[in-house]
């Protein structure tokens, strides 16, 4: 027996093209005659598209709903950020994935890192400005040069500024709230960095890969081009002694717990050389990339398990979720929903 899937991907944020690639690589990597698989793919405007057809969005909310289970390989604001995991609760469909309080925590750089702080977990000082506020005297004298100056609420470095004088700190601003009006200015951490991707078996297990470090070729920090453009060196498992991977992997464990988590999880780590070794934790990211390039696959695939397999464990956890009650909150009526869409 088949299970039906749909593969959700595309979406309105600047990471749209990420999304396309990631959602080419899960669609590559599917088995077939495993799963009856259909795409929807949301267009940069906000249009719908079923099996490549442009598609009435009331239509395509019933093929969603018609299927056992959706795999959203969704990037950004306008998928990630648990708007589509509200739709697809909505709808009563199970997911692969995120909740909506762990995917919106999450996106927002800002409140991830109070939650963090609140489990114990080390961050980097920071501040967050909303719309209209500066950076204070009394901020820049609590803060160290290098800050890096963050959109709150977007993927993929997009809007991220390196900021090594004061003077810089509104040009920057201005360029990240082109992408995000509310904006982090965090004291740059020193150290190496450290990915651990998390993975929740379905059964419940919750399991760190081996730690990541990611060795940037040119001269500056791993933005959007060091991501998807090759800029970048991957290193699998790190060069690191035991009890600092163990150390690495725990914290990477509370992250998941923290955040109420489901599924998978990539926690981002500054690991100091000097002064306290406590791990910093630099961001989380609920929906890591997918693509043939990225971190996630790659630490699983030097853990022993391939991507098909990788795929299938996840789509696996969220049915056992469904199976015991853990997608919704409450039973909806199915003629409800029938209606409305």
């Amino acid at each position: 027996m088949t299970t039906r899937l749909a593969v959700l991907y595309g979406g309105q944020s600047g990471e749209h093209d990420v999304s396309c690639r990631s959602a080419a690589s899960i669609l590559a990597h599917l088995d077939r005659e495993r799963y009856q698989v259909t795409e929807v793919l949301i267009d940069r405007d906000g249009g719908w598209h079923v099996g490549g057809r442009p598609t009435p969005l009331p239509a395509a909310l019933r093929v969603l709903r018609a299927q056992d289970v959706v795999f959203p390989a969704l990037h950004g604001p306008y998928g990630e950020d648990g708007t589509v995991s509200s739709l697809l609760e909505w709808l009563g469909v199970p997911y692969v994935g995120n909740g909506v309080f762990a995917s919106a925590a999450g996106m927002d750089k800002g409140v991830t890192k109070r939650l963090l702080a609140a489990e114990g977990l080390r961050v980097s000082p920071g501040v967050t400005l909303r719309p209209g506020e500066a950076l204070s005297p009394e901020d820049q004298r609590r803060l160290e040069l290098p800050v890096f100056v963050k959109p709150a609420r977007a993927g993929s470095s997009l809007g991220v500024v390196r900021v090594d004088d004061w003077a810089g700190v509104p040009a920057a601003l201005e360029q990240a709230r082109q992408v995000d009006p509310k904006v982090l200015v965090e004291q740059g951490a020193r150290g190496r960095e450290i990915d651990v991707a998390v993975l929740q078996h379905p059964d419940g297990r919750v399991q760190a890969g081996p730690p990541l470090e990611i060795r940037v070729t040119g001269a500056g920090f791993f933005d959007y081009d060091a991501k998807y453009d090759g800029g970048a060196i991957f290193q699998i498992p790190a060069p690191l002694d035991a009890a600092t991977t163990e150390v690495l992997q725990d914290r990477a464990i509370r992250a998941f717990q923290a955040l109420d988590c489901r599924g998978l999880l990539r926690v981002d780590f500054f690991l100091p050389t000097e002064g306290s070794l406590e791990p910093i934790v630099n961001e989380v990211n609920t929906f890591p990339g997918f693509t043939a390039a990225s971190q996630f696959p790659q630490i699983w695939q030097q853990a022993g398990i391939e991507f098909a397999a990788l795929i299938d464990i996840l789509i696996a956890g969220a049915l056992a979720d469904e199976d015991h009650g853990h997608h919704r909150a409450l039973p909806r009526p199915v003629r409800a929903v029938d209606h409305l869409v």
